[in-house]
């Protein structure tokens, strides 16, 4: 068989792999020569084919598995190769392994093979297996295959673990083709006997793109093996996979095939249903999988009540919610930090904020340390509230907890402060978020910037927003908006007019949100004729406006007395599906109580509502006595 490696740039260097692997092959040891059973190289002493005495060293098995740190693991290394006779492959392995296990050691891992590859030490499919997950671990799968390469010109026979490691990799990075082609070729070329964690792979980087019928297809396949059948993992994955694509009714169908055909559903099957189901809000068929879980003795675990906790809080049905929590302590299943996470939301979407303190603290007192989540629910609460020092005292808790705010916490922090009007802290924040290293995204410059117009602080937000354009900041067409909107509200039409002119340039479009805006603006600044000429221009570039075009030109022709217009806008409005507004009904309803003798806004409170005519005359007539 012919790899071909997979070209992608590379933090990890590939040529450091190879002279590795060169250092290694050029001493001619690759596994150690085996006499009599596996058991038998365990516990015997074997000569590898350069010369080099191995042998199991049966002490150094508690160290190995005592190792807690990558100093350790490093001490422990440095030990074993001095050691003569040598570990055996085994342990050398099972060091390896170790190091994957503490996560984030990935590239060590790499490291200390390239030094087993240089003193000669010698390696086996479990060794191949190891160094190919630590490049897929760190999303270079493509430098896995080289290594495949290197070993298999040595001899060395890879196996189904060799090939699903690499498969799992692809699919990650690279997604189906290649994923499938690899399949492919271990398929018609025998290179390993496919297993159900292969298939398993294969069906669930399928069903991760949403290819859930090609997936089944392949759960039909392996039907037809005589080995590898499918198991509840390959069921409950396109179970999952259906219930995510909102096809609840054909996931129900492949359970009771599966349970047709002996295979026992667990609580991961029924939990990804029961999500499923709350997400269409299907509450009498959750009802039916709890009392079939109750049949079949499958008892609900943490995740599975969480789900529906979160479901009914979402809903707004937070009593039932609370009563879920109930049942499941009843149960023996504690609530965890998602469960209480998912209550204080609830709380929080019903404006409820002492009761979703009252759960902070309940989760605090159960001996669970808040989760940035958790601490954003309260603190977005805090500022709703107008609660701003309560809010700021909570943010300022996070680092005394062993957190670090995230770019969320920030956001909303900011937002908060903002929207209560204190520029001064808001700028504040920013200046420490910067400062602590941490990089502004999207939301936080649309965040920021609106903030500053808002308070009008218009001239430090050009300021920023020209400071993205020089640092190389993309610049997304809601940013630009909230520029816009700002200078107009602060009455520098033309600086706004250059902007949206100067869209085209940036290779932007202008929106409807955007065109609206300028509408709004040039309305403000009583310039008729200009607006009417941009609503042409928008509409011949094939931007259709919406509800608030509409309503945002009524409001402008009503505050601007141009009432024959507003009436032609407003039947144009009605013809096109569009309603008015709250505010553009109350600012026409104040406009007909000061102007009751002129026609055109008598006309248009006609056609908005013809049971107007009564309040009409009867402000005429008077008074009756």
């Amino acid at each position: 068989m012919k790899i071909k490696p997979l070209q992608k740039p590379s933090t990890v260097e590939a040529e450091d792999d190879g002279d590795a692997e060169k250092s290694f092959f050029c001493h001619n040891s690759f596994h150690c020569s085996v006499s009599g059973s596996s058991s038998g190289f365990i516990s015997g002493k074997v000569e590898s084919s350069s010369g080099k005495a191995l042998k199991f060293q049966p002490g150094l098995r508690n160290d190995i598995n005592n190792v807690d740190s990558l100093d350790d693991a490093l001490s422990l290394y440095r030990q074993m190769v001095r050691m003569r006779p040598l570990p055996c492959v085994i342990q050398f392995n099972q060091l390896l392994d170790r190091i994957v296990k503490m996560k984030n050691h990935y590239v060590s891992a790499i490291s200390l093979f390239r030094d087993m590859c240089v003193k000669g030490i010698p390696a086996d499919e479990v060794t191949l297996n190891v160094v190919i997950n630590c490049y897929c671990l760190l999303g270079r799968v493509d430098l896995g295959f080289p290594v495949l390469a290197a070993f298999m010109k040595r001899g060395l026979v890879p196996n189904v673990v060799t090939f699903s490691t690499l498969l799992k990799g692809l699919f990650r990075e690279y997604g189906v083709p290649q994923g499938q082609e690899l399949f492919k070729k271990i398929i018609f070329e025998k290179l390993c006997e496919p297993n159900e964690v292969m298939f398993l792979i294969v069906i669930d980087g399928l069903c991760k793109v949403g290819n859930i019928q090609t997936a089944i297809e392949f759960l039909r396949v392996m039907e037809k093996r005589r080995r590898c059948k499918p198991t509840v993992y390959v069921y409950s994955t396109i179970i999952d996979s259906l219930c995510k694509d909102k096809m609840v009714d054909e996931a129900l169908a492949l359970l009771q095939e599966m349970i047709e055909k002996g295979i026992p559903p667990n609580v991961v099957t029924y939990s990804c249903l029961i999500q499923g189901l709350c997400n269409l809000s299907r509450w009498r068929d959750v009802d039916k999988l709890f009392s079939e879980m109750k049949v079949y003795k499958i008892v609900p675990n943490v995740i599975t009540f969480s789900i529906v906790v979160d479901a009914l809080c979402k809903e707004g049905c937070i009593e039932d919610a609370e009563e879920v929590v109930r049942i499941m302590i009843q149960q023996g299943q504690n609530p965890d930090l998602v469960t209480y996470t998912s209550l204080m939301n609830g709380y929080f979407l019903q404006s409820r904020i002492d009761d979703a303190r009252r759960v902070f603290d309940t989760m605090v007192a159960s001996g669970f340390t808040p989760n940035l989540h958790s601490y954003g629910i309260l603190i977005n609460a805090y500022f709703k509230t107008k609660k701003l020092e309560a809010a700021m005292k909570l943010f300022r808790e996070i680092p005394h907890k062993g957190l670090t705010p995230d770019i969320v916490i920030y956001n909303t922090v900011l937002h908060g402060l903002f929207s209560s009007g204190r520029y001064l802290s808001a700028r504040e924040i920013f200046n420490e978020m910067q400062a602590s290293g941490m990089k502004p995204d999207f939301p936080t410059y649309c965040v920021v910037l609106d903030g500053l117009c808002k308070t009008g602080h218009i001239d430090e937000a050009l300021q920023l927003f020209h400071e993205m354009e020089t640092d190389g900041t993309n610049l997304h067409i809601k940013m630009y908006n909230i520029i816009i909107d700002g200078l107009c509200k602060s009455r520098r039409l033309d600086s706004a007019r250059d902007l949206f002119n100067n869209l085209s340039l940036k290779g932007l479009d202008p929106n409807v949100t955007i065109y609206n805006t300028m509408i709004s603006g040039l309305l403000s600044e009583g310039l008729l004729i200009e607006s009417k000429e941009l609503i042409g221009k928008m509409e011949e570039k094939g931007c259709l406006a919406n509800s608030v075009t509409y309503n945002v030109i009524l409001q402008g022709l009503l505050k601007g007395g141009h009432y024959d217009d507003a009436v032609v806008y407003y039947e144009e409005m009605v013809h096109r599906g569009f309603l008015l507004d709250a505010s553009t009904f109350s600012l026409l309803l104040d406009l007909s109580a000061e102007n009751q003798n002129n026609p055109s806004v008598l006309m248009l409170m006609l056609k908005i509502d013809p049971d107007s005519k009564k309040f009409i005359d009867g402000e005429r007539r008077g008074p009756s006595h």
